[in-house]
């Protein structure tokens, strides 16, 4: 029988390895490298270009052969990165660093949610996901702030010295990903699954019928489209803040309080989207997308305090509507290809930072 508690903690504590780092602000290491914002654009642009070109395979790989299995690959990736890094000496190895950063991402961006959606729905306790995305969101948020917070002391040891602190974190995490249990779901009554002697059919089987399944429910493709835009442009916000502030006069000192103060405002949002359930999610939207442009006209004020303030607001207006969106999502993908569903979503998110991400870098560098 499943122990849905241990499950479910191990999830949470995998995120808290997988998240908390001394590198979290990469965008202030690079810079202080000697990097130039356009440069940086460019390797956030190869990270994009590797995640749109595995997200929706890894989410494949997933459901076939289990999300245990690509979380504990997605792991192996991240410190391959860190690995890469310590010895980049050019950008084309931060490129490369940026790579498994971005396969490490992909191989974990379904199979984390989908692994615990469907061990509440085995102990038919789905409607404890809302409040699962929630917290994992804080998670990911409060561990960011942390890492961020960190951006001074990683500066001062070094950069070789701060990702070799984090292969140690990605040993824990496989440690913590190796007690997992896989859940395999049965398809629903009327709908066997196909025994399929190749894996490569099988792989082919499972993509085409989650792309069977998004051609028909039209509603899932808008609010993953809806909940990417404004991702993105929030996730750009806050990157690049990591290197404007300091250039709009914010004393060293302050730097990581300010990105840690950034990462609040996620964790606000996430928990007060559990307070409006009633909100639909039109209203969930606009609202977010009017505060996360709000954030970005902030940003250009030039004035650190009030830049600040932009991010937090842009934060927390995303946080919420991830957890909002995640949430109904979840309830509308079947079991059987849901990694791969949440996977393109993950798709969507990469084609648009793709497309925004150097004219960001761009616009950053002129500003």
């Amino acid at each position: 029988m499943l122990k849905i508690k241990k499950q479910i903690s191990r999830l949470y504590l995998s995120s808290i390895l997988g998240n908390l780092s001394l590198t979290g602000a990469w965008v202030a290491i690079l810079a202080a490298r000697g990097y130039s914002l356009v440069e940086i654009g460019l390797a956030e642009t190869v990270f994009h270009i590797t995640s749109l070109l595995f997200e929706i395979p890894s989410g494949v790989l997933a459901d076939v052969f289990g999300r245990k299995k690509m979380l504990l690959v997605s792991a192996a990736m991240k410190i391959a990165g860190n690995i890469i890094m310590i010895f980049s000496c050019n950008l084309f190895m931060v490129c490369a660093s940026l790579s498994f950063y971005a396969m490490s991402y992909n191989f974990s961006s379904g199979s984390g949610d989908a692994l615990a959606y469907d061990s509440l729905k085995t102990v038919r306790r789905e409607d404890d996901y809302e409040k699962y995305a929630s917290n994992q969101m804080i998670l990911y948020r409060l561990c960011g702030g942390i890492s961020t917070l960190c951006a001074g002391f990683a500066l001062f040891i070094g950069h070789q010295a701060a990702y070799g602190a984090d292969i140690l974190m990605g040993a824990v995490q496989i440690w913590a990903l190796a007690s997992l249990k896989e859940i395999r779901m049965e398809p629903p009554d009327g709908h066997e699954k196909t025994i399929i002697g190749s894996v490569k059919k099988e792989l082919i089987s499972c993509f085409m019928n989650s792309l069977s399944f998004l051609k028909e429910a039209k509603k899932a493709v808008f609010f993953m489209f809806c909940n990417s835009l404004v991702g993105a442009i929030d996730i750009l916000l806050l990157f690049f803040l990591q290197a404007k502030l300091p250039e709009a006069g914010i004393p060293g000192a302050f730097l990581g309080f300010a990105l840690f103060f950034m990462e609040l405002g996620g964790i606000l949002g996430s928990g007060i989207i559990l307070k409006c359930g009633k909100l639909r999610y039109r209203s969930v939207f606009a609202l977010a997308a009017f505060l996360v442009f709000s954030g970005v006209l902030l940003e250009h004020s030039g004035m650190y305090v009030i830049m600040t303030i932009g991010g937090f607001i842009a934060a927390l207006s995303d946080d919420a509507l991830q957890v909002r969106t995640n949430t109904i999502l979840q309830n509308m993908f079947p079991s059987e290809q849901r990694a791969t569903l949440i996977s393109m979503e993950s798709f969507t998110f990469s084609v648009i930072m793709l497309v925004l991400s150097p004219f960001a870098g761009i616009l950053f560098s002129h500003w």
